[in-house]
């Protein structure tokens, strides 16, 4: 066979192992878009709003704002007012001199904004809509102003407003609140940019609070999921076994899993009562707690609390997870092993626990990242409390978010969140998930 021969075979099959990666690639598109979409995505925005500082409680805070903005409807809204006022003020003869300067002031800063080409041009046309009573377009009302129109109109009606209050505060003046809200609110007309960068990202790595739920949320997470990992393997153990009514038994462990986590919150609560809480008293009288009240009004009452509840509900879900895994075992390998002479702790070192990693990792990885976002078990029976003691990282981006109606920083929590569980993630696939990502051969 001629060298050129085998070069054209060699292109060949090159040309169809390109093709062959495009159709695969092609195949599993789709289903990229789909994560990027509902995963990526969210993420991203979070990313976003976590560069501006939102306050759904502060007007000019509302929303993002590159840049500096003239809300020229709530100008127009004070301005003719607050003149109007001070008319009527210098009319009754109460501190004429002070309130004509400061009303010729306002006059003056009138027509610097007349004169104002991204203001100027939209003056009449809100003005005539506010007196007609219409309805105004934010884009023609918020207008773009550079950062220098902004600071001296900012500089112009504090000082207007200090004007006011001292003549208010040494004249008897007849609409004198009036007139202080008014120029109170000229101050608010001029919109800054709501970008502050990693501010937020800053202000919470040095915050207590959010290092301190980050320890609750860890707390949390290895203690229950340990607990449920060995409760749980126990368990799949004996349910695998033939025996019975096993069915029957399979089914009934399922229960405490299947009830929606807010109602077992809530009936945990009730039975932590320190008052009625039949465990409670048990815990008492055994020992384990000093005084049925502990339970949910200490701290350390409070967090075992949430974990014994926690392993209640989720253990049934971490056994059904293993059981698959040890359905998948050959009872041959037992037998032969039996034969060899194992004992029953050497065959579930040496069978059992190799050929059910992939099943660990499977129930590990999802009960850890489970329990570290969890919000709902917590938040129903504890609210975080007593003193932040059981305060999770997702109740405290909750608490910022919608509590504090703080969107920039309950969105900068949020994403450390995710970095947390991308972190996790990466971990668990790194150190036990070699088998599942790695080359089977061994290499």
């Amino acid at each position: 066979m001629s060298k050129y021969h085998k070069s054209d075979q060699k292109k060949g099959k090159v040309k169809k192992k390109s093709t062959e990666k495009f159709m695969a690639y092609s195949l599993i598109a789709p289903a990229l878009i789909l994560i990027l979409v509902i995963s990526v995505w969210p993420v991203l925005q979070s990313f976003y709003f976590s560069m501006f500082d939102l306050k759904l409680n502060s007007p000019t805070k509302s929303e993002t704002h590159l840049s500096y903005s003239f809300d020229l409807e709530r100008y127009l809204d004070n301005y003719p007012f607050l003149v109007g006022g001070i008319d009527n003020e210098i009319r009754n003869g109460h501190a004429k001199e002070e309130l004509q300067r400061v009303k010729t002031d306002l006059q003056a800063l009138d027509e610097e904004i007349r004169k104002n080409s991204a203001v100027g041009k939209n003056y009449d046309i809100v003005n005539d809509k506010l007196l007609n009573m219409e309805k105004i377009n934010p884009s023609i009302a918020l207008l773009k102003i550079n950062k220098k129109t902004a600071k001296e109109f900012q500089k112009t009606t504090e000082q207007i407003s200090k004007n006011i209050k001292k003549i208010s505060k040494e004249t008897k003046l007849s609409q004198g609140v009036k007139l202080v809200g008014l120029s109170s609110a000229m101050k608010q007309v001029v919109v800054e940019p709501t970008f502050i960068g990693f501010k937020h990202y800053e202000d919470n790595l040095t915050d207590k609070r959010m290092w301190r739920a980050l320890g609750n949320t860890f707390t949390f997470t290895v203690i229950s999921v340990f607990l449920e990992l060995v409760l749980g393997l126990a368990i799949a153990l004996l349910i695998n076994k033939a025996f019975v009514g096993r069915g029957l038994i399979r089914a009934t462990i399922l229960i405490p899993w299947a009830i929606p986590t807010a109602v077992s919150a809530l009936m945990w609560k009730y039975l932590y009562d320190g008052q009625n809480g039949i465990v409670a008293m048990i815990f008492e009288k055994v020992g384990l707690v000093d005084s049925m009240s502990n339970l949910l009004t200490s701290q350390a009452g409070a967090m075992f609390s949430v974990i014994f509840a926690d392993v209640w509900k989720t253990t049934p879900y971490m056994a059904l997870l293993l059981l698959a895994g040890l359905q998948t075992i050959p009872s041959s390998l037992y037998e032969a092993a039996s034969i060899d002479g194992a004992t029953k702790w050497k065959q579930f070192t040496s069978i059992t626990l190799p050929l059910i990693k992939t099943s660990l990792l499977v129930a590990l990885l999802f009960r850890t990242l489970d329990a570290f976002r969890v919000f709902d078990l917590i938040w129903v029976m504890t609210g975080g409390g007593p003193a932040n003691s059981t305060e999770t990282i997702s109740i405290l981006a909750y608490k910022t978010m919608f509590s504090q109606t703080n969107f920039g920083n309950g969105s900068a929590i949020s994403v450390i969140v995710f970095v947390c569980v991308a972190i996790i993630s990466m971990i668990y696939i790194k150190f036990l998930g070699r088998d599942l990502l790695g080359d089977r051969s061994g290499k």
